[in-house]
């Protein structure tokens, strides 16, 4: 059934190999997140063969991603005056492959010029092999990343709905968004996809480590709004509004992190944005 509809959507798919290895990287995203490292860690080690035996990951990128993992793996055993420089390296390893600027992926097109509705323009949709991978290194090279825990302040962290849902009709009002109600068939293709290897990747750096980093060098006011500006930036490829309106969120999911001491609460609130989007909106825009 789910080889069907993949192939219905993109023929070119060669399934279902293909598939196996987006579900072992999601399967080792979803452990890693809830602290089972090694199941996680073994998940990861088998999608990367998997990948490399498929030819959908070159010896060259594998190579790379083992080095980077390598370094935050043993960072913590480097004398004190290495460390920094290592964390640095790290930092940019994860930068790199989030940009897709480490060559030799190949990452899966699942879905190819599709309309969510009418009035919406047409949505391509990649699984990703090289972004997620980024979480893994940022999670061994930082280990509070997860967050400190404890008590979830319930009532300002639900107040939180409110600014995003003005952000989404403030789009509306501006045009780039129209009122679609509805979620296409496709829906939970791009709700895991979005989830475990989209926000929980995005909010790993930019709120598991820049916010807290900057938080901890400066004040927890610096740190949520610079790492939320550099969020905003990194949207620059959708124009100016969109960087604008990703810092904005970015704001209120650095707001999520501090208010709930948890990097998950962040995700989810990242996802469920991008998933209103999806089902009351135009997705991605309004077509012109």
């Amino acid at each position: 059934m789910l080889c069907a509809l993949l192939l219905r959507w993109n023929p070119d798919l060669s399934l279902p190999t293909d598939i196996l290895i987006w579900a072992l990287l999601a399967g080792s995203t979803g452990l890693a997140l809830a602290r089972q490292w090694r199941a996680g860690a073994l998940l990861l080690v088998l999608c990367l063969l998997a990948a490399l035996l498929m030819e959908r990951l070159t010896p060259f990128a594998l190579s790379l991603v083992a080095g980077g993992l390598a370094l935050a793996c043993g960072l913590h055993r480097l004398p004190e005056p290495y460390r920094p420089a290592a964390r640095a390296l790290v930092l940019i390893w994860a930068l790199s492959l989030m940009l897709h600027q480490i060559p030799g992926f190949d990452n899966l097109k699942v879905l190819d010029k599709v309309l969510t509705g009418p009035a919406s323009q047409p949505f391509t949709l990649y699984l990703n092999l090289d972004k997620p991978l980024a979480l893994f290194g940022l999670l061994l090279a930082w280990r509070d990343l997860l967050g400190s825990g404890g008590k979830i302040r319930w009532r300002p962290l639900l107040l939180l709905t409110l600014p995003l849902a003005g952000l989404l009709l403030a789009a509306w009002g501006l045009g780039a968004l129209k009122p679609e109600v509805g979620l296409p068939n496709w829906w939970w293709l791009f709700a895991l996809n979005n989830l475990l290897l989209t926000c929980a990747s995005e909010e790993a750096l930019f709120r598991g480590c820049l916010q807290q980093r900057l938080s901890e060098r400066f004040t927890p006011l610096t740190g949520l709004l610079v790492a939320s500006g550099l969020f905003g930036v990194a949207h620059l490829a959708g124009g100016p509004l969109l960087v604008g309106f990703a810092a904005l969120a970015g704001v209120c999911y650095g707001l999520a992190f501090n208010l709930s001491g948890r990097l998950s609460v962040a995700i989810a609130i990242h996802f469920l944005f991008n998933f209103a989007h999806l089902a009351l909106f135009t997705y991605p825009l309004a077509s012109r």
